[in-house]
This record gives C-alpha cells, sequence and structure tokens, in this order.
C-alpha cells in the first residue's frame, strides 16, 4: 500500500491558513478512516513557502519560545529574528507543529511533512 503525497502551494496565502490545512491533512481528519489513536494521516508537501503573504506587523507579534534544558536557558524570539536567520520555512513549520496535538504521534507527524522555498 503506498501512501499518496498530498501537495499545498503556500504562494499568496496566508501562514495560519496554509497551516491549518496541513496540520488536519497531517492528522488524518480529512480521510474517512481517521483514528485519533494511530497515524492515519498522508505525507504532505508545502510549496513556494517563501512565498507566503505576512505582514511585518504579524512577524513582529509572533512569538516562539526555544529551551536549551539548562536553567536560564529559555529564549524568546520574534518572527522577523527567525525569517532572518532560517527563513519563512521555518516559520511555517514551526505553526503547524503547534497546531499538531501534543502527543507522542507529533513527532511522527512531522516526519511525513516536507517544505521547500
Amino acid at each position: 500500500m503506498t501512501k499518496e503525497m498530498k501537495t499545498i502551494d503556500a504562494a499568496g496565502r496566508t501562514l495560519g491558513r496554509v497551516a491549518s490545512e496541513v496540520a488536519m491533512s497531517l492528522m488524518g481528519k480529512t480521510k474517512a478512516t481517521f483514528e485519533r489513536n494511530i497515524y492515519s494521516g498522508f505525507p504532505v508537501k508545502v510549496v513556494n513557502a517563501s512565498k507566503l503573504k505576512i505582514t511585518t506587523k504579524k512577524l513582529e507579534e509572533i512569538q516562539h519560545q526555544r529551551y536549551s534544558g539548562i536553567p536560564g536557558g529559555l529564549r524568546t524570539m520574534k518572527g522577523v529574528e527567525t525569517v532572518e536567520k532560517k527563513g519563512l520555512k521555518e516559520l511555517v513549520k514551526l505553526a503547524i507543529f503547534q497546531m499538531l496535538p501534543d502527543n507522542k504521534l507529533r513527532r511522527v507527524m512531522m516526519k511525513h511533512l516536507t517544505i521547500q522555498d
């Protein structure tokens, strides 16, 4: 049984709408055979991630945290910093990650995600 790959074009679309569509597909909620306790989604490929429609005001508002594991190692980064260092590709990945359920299947779902610029 081969899994079909879903391709989503992000050109001209907003970050949240792309991320929510990808998250739903990765979880498998778009299929009739959805099961909450096993991975029932399919691989998703996001193309044209660098052509997302996002304003500078929104980039200033977006914040995410990184924790190194040591006391005092919590870093809060703005969306602008992330885009400068790693590009819009990373911002899309973080948005999708936060929309997936926080359980053991989250990493499995993220492995089936590919993002291209």
